[in-house]
This record gives structure tokens, sequence and C-alpha cells, in this order.
């Protein structure tokens, strides 16, 4: 099969190649059409992905609740696929887009698109619903945990819940008959709402007792589960929607209810903006989050057992085609499902409670002084939760308290509630020269990066939002301090993940610490970029690779540099570890390389559109997925590049959207031991892991990995590295030996068993 070679320039450090011409890269074609067969679908690589997280809930080796968990979170991803991707496409038929010249990059039209997901998506929903019926909940019910019905309460359940139903929820509550002067109320996206066939008592002479539709909206600001008065020992709940049936003629009042129904609706949740010269961004990001949550519907979830004659007033109402009903016979909404991983306190149904190792430095008398001046002596590298992420909470809030530091400024992207790095902001802003980027389209926290933003001004901070057109997705930030004896110095974090130290706690990232002035002068180009488009020429912000500007040829000169040196009969190889790959280019520069001999390893935890192990195409491309209690989110690509290895990590995936529509920032490991202890501790580890990797096959699906003794998960490995080294020196460390476990659960008790290198891949 023939391959079309992507040129690149030669790459021998990592200051990267010479690029001339604007700070912008020109913007890819909407669609490239590639032949059928050599990509895998996005959207069909998607749910697989979200396959795999169902896999985990239905894993018996996975503690009870967090099967629940995982559960949850399928269908959660389920409700952001439907909302953005599907809701894409029908609006892309709706404005006639579905003609053989608007083929996407598979080949297909929207229409043809659009048929192939609909059978996927109803079977994946049958699937969840199986999985919650079936399993889940039976073995909740045997481990004492219950969701009951109305009429299973005893009489104390259910004194309980009438006056909790009287006191928290009826006055909340607004029934709505429809009629003339009562239209169908506006449904909020996947608001849970009831729908009740209803027929009136008495005939009179405007009423021929004809049909007429009911319906409630049940109120988020009320819990979905309801916990019930303990029984011997029993942890019971209640639906708020049962509790609410239960009462639903004290509502309707002169009415017969013939039939009920619980229902939700998925709407469109794309955010459109147009640029225009009077309104500001934040306010045209507010604007749009208002019109989202009145979007057209795209998907309504009811009940199995729902009459048709409800179902067909609904789809009416809300415009749908027959296909958009999802019909089942579990809880609607189970990614509210996490309200009962939250709320069970038992320690024996969830994963062991784990707590990533601290920097010695940080138990000093003066932390702020030691941070820094424990930077002086070398760069720091993190890898989250395993280390622990109060060490960039400190880098901040050391800042922000130092009567030193001159300045500090930060991208945000998203972050918590209760963030202790906001909160540090937030003072510094007083006192120092703090300078925030804000992004305001990060995708469901619009909203609270509004609020982020409007709070920073008023503490007296500086507040951007990047460049227009680009999100800003890189993660870095730059303090500036004045010493005893007044010499100015700078000090940066860069790494994968957001500022967010809830987050941190169960995604993987990596954090990068370091006062090398390439690098913290680097940074401060990219601020300037970010905040003024500053355009210094692409090697000003060298030794970073900075997307839109540098970052896709630079990945491409990397690829092509180790196909060369494969060529030469040079050791070439690569090993990337990303979230999704999707970016056409890359992946034909992929299949080069593997055809010119380069061994190429991929760690991809969702959607991937490479087609791995086709003969005479990428026969030397292998590809795997780890799915496991840890979001795995860190992006760490490493090169062989002829003995002379190279590593980067940063924000970016090898995604479109990364590499044209976002500002990124993938930043070198240039301390011996740190790029080692990436290789052999981390990446060693993922490409070991025999327990949590699934195997992609050359059709897309996935297999798990074989099973080979001694069974190895990453996730737990890394853990036990970690408990094994409570503490860690501030300065660069080689990697920790890697100590094997005997079960995903058990570690082994004394007999160290370190990685071979065929166990490890490396």
């Amino acid at each position: 099969m023939p391959v079309r070679r992507q040129s690149a320039p030669s790459r021998s450090s990592a200051s990267g190649p010479s690029r001339s011409g604007s700070s912008r890269e020109p913007q890819p074609p909407a669609a490239t059409h590639v032949p059928e067969g050599r990509l895998i679908d996005r959207d069909e690589s998607w749910l697989q992905f979200n396959r795999r997280v169902l896999e985990e809930a239905d894993d018996p080796s996975n503690p009870l609740l967090e099967r629940v968990k995982f559960l949850a979170i399928s269908a959660s991803n389920l409700d952001e696929f439907v909302e953005i991707r599907v809701a894409g496409i029908l609006q892309r038929l709706e404005e006639g887009l579905s003609l053989p010249q608007h083929l996407d990059a598979g080949g297909l039209t929207q229409a043809q698109r659009m048929e192939r997901l609909r059978d996927r998506l109803h079977q994946f929903t049958g699937d969840q619903g199986a999985c919650w019926n079936l399993r889940l909940e039976p073995e909740l019910k045997s481990a004492g945990i219950s969701i009951l019905r109305w009429r299973q309460l005893r009489k104390p359940e259910r004194e309980f819940a009438v006056r909790f139903f009287q006191e928290q929820v009826d006055p909340l509550l607004t029934p709505v008959t429809l009629d003339p002067s009562h239209p169908f109320p506006r449904v909020l996206n996947k608001a849970l709402c009831l729908a009740l066939l209803l027929r009136l008592k008495r005939r009179n002479r405007s009423n021929n007792s004809s049909k007429v539709l009911g319906v409630i909206t049940i109120p988020r600001s009320l819990p979905w589960l309801i916990e019930l008065p303990d029984r011997s020992g029993q942890r019971n709940f209640l639906l708020l929607e049962e509790l609410i049936e239960a009462h639903l003629s004290s509502m309707f009042r002169g009415y017969s209810i013939l039939h009920r129904a619980v229902f939700r609706v998925t709407r469109n949740s794309n955010l459109y903006m147009q640029e225009e010269e009077t309104r500001s961004i934040l306010e045209s990001v507010a604007e749009e989050l208002h019109n989202r949550r009145k979007g057209d519907a795209v998907r309504m979830e009811i009940g199995a057992s729902t009459s048709e004659e409800i179902v067909e007033r609904l789809l009416a109402n809300f415009e749908l085609e027959p296909w958009q009903v999802f019909r089942t016979s579990a809880p609607i909404n189970l990614s509210r499902l996490m309200a009962l991983y939250s709320a069970v306190k038992l320690p024996e149904l969830k994963f062991p409670e784990f707590h990533g190792r601290r920097l010695h430095l940080e138990q000093t008398a003066h932390p702020s002084a030691s941070i820094f001046a424990e930077l002086h002596k070398g760069d720091i590298l993190l890898h989250h939760p395993y280390d622990s992420y109060s060490t960039v909470e400190n880098f901040i809030e050391s800042a922000a308290s130092d009567p030193n530091v001159i300045s500090i400024k930060q991208t945000l992207y998203r972050t918590s509630a209760d963030s202790p790095i906001f909160s540090a902001l937030k003072t510094a802003a007083q006192s120092k020269d703090v300078t925030v980027v804000v992004e305001l389209m990060a995708r469901f926290d619009e909203a609270s990066n509004i609020r982020w933003a409007r709070e920073l001004e008023d503490a007296g901070g500086q507040v951007f939002h990047g460049i227009f057109g680009f999100k800003t997705h890189c993660k870095l930030a730059l303090i500036v301090r004045r010493d005893s004896t007044g010499t100015v110095h700078s000090y940066a974090h860069l790494g994968t993940g957001n500022y967010n130290p809830v987050t941190a706690r169960f995604y993987t990232d990596i954090s990068l610490l370091t006062a090398r002035p390439e690098f913290t002068e680097a940074a401060l180009r990219v601020f300037r970029y970010l905040t003024a488009e500053w355009d210094a020429g692409p090697e000003a912000y060298r030794p970073l690779m900075l997307a839109p500007v540098t970052l896709k040829t630079d990945f491409l000169t990397l690829i092509a540099r180790e196909a060369e040196h494969a060529r030469a009969g040079q050791p070439a190889r690569i090993i990337a570890k990303i979230n999704g790959l999707l970016d056409i280019p890359t992946i034909e520069a992929l299949y080069a390389a593997s055809q010119d001999g380069v061994e190429i390893d991929l760690i991809v935890r969702g959607m991937c559109a490479l087609r791995p192990a086709v003969p005479g195409l990428s026969e030397r491309i292998r590809v795997r997925s780890i799915l496991g209690r840890f979001l795995e989110h860190s992006r760490i690509f490493w090169f062989a590049n002829a003995g002379q290895e190279e590593v980067f990590c940063g924000s970016a995936d090898w995604m479109t959207r990364n590499l044209h529509e976002r500002c990124e920032v993938v930043f070198p490991i240039v301390d011996p031991a740190l790029r080692q202890r990436l290789r052999d501790e981390i990446l060693g580890a993922y490409l070991a892991d025999n327990l949590k990797a699934r195997i992609m096959l050359p059709d897309g699906g996935y297999e798990r990995a074989p099973l080979t003794s001694p069974a190895v998960s990453a996730q737990d490995l890394l853990m036990q590295i970690s408990r094994s080294q409570e503490e860690r020196p501030g300065h660069a460390q080689p990697a920790a030996r890697p100590v094997l476990v005997e079960s995903a659960a058990e570690p082994a008790a004394e007999e160290e068993i370190i990685l071979t290198k065929e166990q490890s891949g490396l």
C-alpha cells in the first residue's frame, strides 16, 4: 500500500528546526479525504474508548463502588458525545452538508456517518442498562446497598420520605398541564422530567374529557438520591423521581393519570461565536452559555415501558426522529450514580486511599525560600498523582506570599471551586504584578472561568483571554523573584495537566519546575504571544515547541528524523503517550516511519484513528490503551535519536485541534536523570502493563493484553514505587527501581522483581 511521505528537515537537537513565516500556521482544510481502510473513524474510535470504560464497570476485579463510578463516567462521556459530536453531525445535516462533495475524512457523507453511529449508540445504551440491572444493582444489594422502589418502603421509611417531600421537594415543583394558555415548558439540557398522560375526571362544555399532557421538571437543586433511615445495617436510597411520582395525584387534582414516564432531553451544546468588535469575548461566551441551555434537542432518554402516546407527543414537541428516542429499563441519567459513590463511605468497596509522596523541602521551616533554592540546584520532575500536587500548589502559594517575588504569570484552563492556586493569585494581585490568561471556552467550565476572570480583575490582577480563535490550553506559570543581593531570577512551572488540585488526585500528569534561563525566557515570550499575539518568529520560543507556531512541524520533523536514522541503520524508535491520535499528517508520517524500520509504541488513552499492525503499512506500530483508577492524562514523547535520546512532555495531543487550533506548549526534558526516570520508570511501566492494558487491533477493536507472569498493572506499580519513597529530594534523581506487583490488588510482600527490557518494552 503506497504511503505519501512527509518531507521534513533533519533535526539534531531540542532547539528545533528553523522555520520562517508567520507565527500562525495556515489552517488545514475542513476535511482531508483518506482512502478507505487507512484510518479508523474518530467517532467509532471514541465509542470503542467509552466501551473500555464500561468494561471497567463490568470488571469484578475492581471494587464494587468503583465499578459504579466507571458506569457513571461512561454515561457522562456518552452525554458529552451526544451533545457535541452527534449534535454537530445533525446540525450539518440540517444545513444541507450531506452531498457527495461534502465527504468527511473517512469518505462518508454526514447522513452515512449518522446512520452508522445511531445503531452503535442504541447498543451502547442497552449495554449500560444491562450492566446496572443485571450486575451492579444485584451486587450492591448483596453488599447491603439498595435503591428501593416506593412500594418497597416500610412505614418508617415512607414517613421519612413523605416529610422530605413536603418540606424539601413540593415547594420547588411546578406542575403544568398543556393547553393554549400553558405551552410546553422550556426543558433545559439534560434536565430530568416527568411526563403524564392525563384525562379530566369531569366533562364540561369547554372540555370533552380528551387526553392532555402534564409535565413536571425535576429541580436540579434537589438530590437525585435520597438516603433513607438505616434498616438493620442496610444502606437504602430512593430516587427523587420515584418520590415525586408517589405524590402526583396531589399535584394534578381533577385529573386521572393514565400513564407516566421519566424522561431526559439532551440538547446541542456546541458554542458558536462570531467575533464582534462591540463585545468582549467574555460577554460573548456568557451569552452563548445562556443559549446552550436552549439548543436543539438531539436525544431523548425515556423509560422502556413508556406508552407510545406519551412518546409520540414528546417526539412532536421536541421535533425528534424516532431513532432519537433511547428507551432504557435502568434509571434515567446514570451519570448521577456518582452520587451513590460519594454517599456510601465503605472503604472496602473502593480503591484503597492513596496520597502521593511529597518533596522533603516542603517540610522545612521556610518552604518558599527552599523551593526557589532547590531549583537552582536542578530541575524537579513530578509525576502526579504519584508525586503530590502540593508541590505545585506550594510553588504558586510561596510566590504569592514571598515579599521578594515581583510578578506572577500563569495560564488557567480549568480549576476547582476552592482552588488554593486561585486564592493565592487573588492574594498576590493585591501587592504584585499578576497576569493570568484564562481560557473562557474550556468546554463545560466556561461559567466558572468567567467567574474566576471577574474575581481576579476585581482583586487587581490583569486578566487576558488569549488569542481569539485559539484556545489557551498550555499549562505554564512564570515567577520573577529578587533575591537578597538584588539579583532577579525567574522560575517556571510547565505541565501536562490543569491547575486543578482536585483532578490532580486522580489524573496522571507531568510537572517540570525549573530555573533554567532558556526555559524561563522562552516562557516569557509565550506569555507575550498569548497577551499581544507577539510575532517574534518561531525560533524565539526555543527550546519550547509552541502551537500553532512550530509544534506541528516540529513533531513531523522528529518523526522524519527517526525514519532517517532507521534507514541509516542507527537506533530508531518512538514512544508516545497521548490522549488522542487523530491528526492525519501525523498518522501518515508514522506510517512512513514504520515502513522505514522505526519501531513505534503508542500509548493512546482515547481516540486513535491510526490503524496499527497492518502489513506494508504499519506493521511496526503497536497501540495500547490503559484504563484504571487514575485517568491517564500525561503526554510524553520519547525519541531514540540514534542513541542520543530526546524526551518531551506537554499539553498537546496528536490531534488537529491541538496542533492548529489551540495554544499549546511542549517542553524538552534535558536533565539525563529525569529523562531516565521518564523512560524506565514511567514509560517502562505502561509498556509492561498486562492487567489494565488493551491492545488495539488492525480493525479498530481492542483486546486485553496477554497475561504473563509476573502480572503488571502500571498504576499499581507506580503507586508501590511512590509508597516505597515517601519523601523525595527536590533535585534531579535517577529513576526508581520498578517493583512489580503480584496481582492488581496485592503488592509483593518482600521480594523486589525488576522489570526486564522485554517486559517493559524498552
